[in-house]
């Protein structure tokens, strides 16, 4: 089996790299399961419905948040309905949403859960006793298991990483919004990377106007943060091999397209 995973869609460029580049990652690579971080794709913050709706449209079979996840307030009016939407399942008890999904292709299952850090980031509830939960539910109708972990320290990401390996397929950093080259399959079998990366802007500062935010570093006053939408643009995926039957992986690899690393499909 093979998951692709489309790391933080940053606003409408990252959008239009969606739109303009999955088709052909799919054809090329053939992944059975595709799933996109969106926490950011509404002008930077959160996500809308309509966004949701075109992710599933172009190809996508889940859409995972982060600590943006209330960021648009419209998202209450839909997130219980939204079947393929996951966001943190460690937020705290009685929150929208769910922070699990099972999905299911010609036969094969996996369970796609979405966990937030506490490092340098909201204080919810402990995402590591929260993971041991979910393994246990997921394990009993499948052995395939992917993680999007939303988190700011890398500490915490390999952490996490760890205490894991063997007992999920794959477990994925995002948040940082810059791809890290550390892929690996862990000792026990789980695929993993600090970071995704992001999709969106690719001349800007983690897809904000650098004008904004040079201006933040300089002069030490608030400044409203912009998505960059003149400059060009990125797309950072990872896509993971896994065994059907055991839900090891056995592969993980960076894919990154921009102007500097032009995507040729074969």
């Amino acid at each position: 089996m093979k998951i692709l995973f489309i790391g933080d869609v940053v606003g409408s460029p990252g959008r239009n790299m969606v739109e303009q580049y999955l088709p052909s990652l799919k054809e090329m690579y053939k992944p059975q399961f595709t799933i996109i971080n969106g926490e950011n794709a509404a002008a930077g913050k959160g996500i809308t419905e309509k966004i949701y709706k075109q992710f599933l449209q172009w190809g996508a079979q889940a859409i995972t948040m982060g600590n943006h996840t209330w960021d648009k307030k419209e998202i209450f009016e839909f997130i219980d309905d939204a079947k393929y939407m996951i966001r943190p399942a460690n937020f705290p008890e009685g929150n929208p949403g769910k922070g699990m999904v099972f999905l299911n292709v010609n036969g094969l299952e996996i369970a796609v859960i979405n966990m937030q850090g506490r490092t340098f980031l909201p204080a919810i509830d402990d995402p590591f006793r929260k993971i041991d939960e979910l393994i246990e539910t997921a394990k009993k109708r499948t052995n395939i298991v992917f993680i999007d972990f939303h988190a700011e320290a890398t500490s915490e990401k390999e952490a996490m990483a760890f205490y894991v390996d063997g007992r999920v397929s794959a477990i994925v950093g995002t948040h940082t919004h810059v791809q890290t080259a550390d892929e690996r399959v862990l000792p026990k079998g789980t695929a993993y990377i600090t970071d995704v990366g992001m999709t969106g802007p690719y001349d800007a500062i983690l897809g904000v106007e650098k004008e904004t935010i040079l201006k933040r570093f300089l002069t030490n006053l608030p400044v409203r943060h912009e998505v960059d939408k003149q400059g060009r643009a990125q797309l950072n995926a990872v896509l993971v091999s896994v065994h059907d039957k055991t839900g090891l992986a056995t592969d993980i690899e960076r894919i990154l397209i921009n102007e500097d690393h032009p995507f040729f499909a074969d």
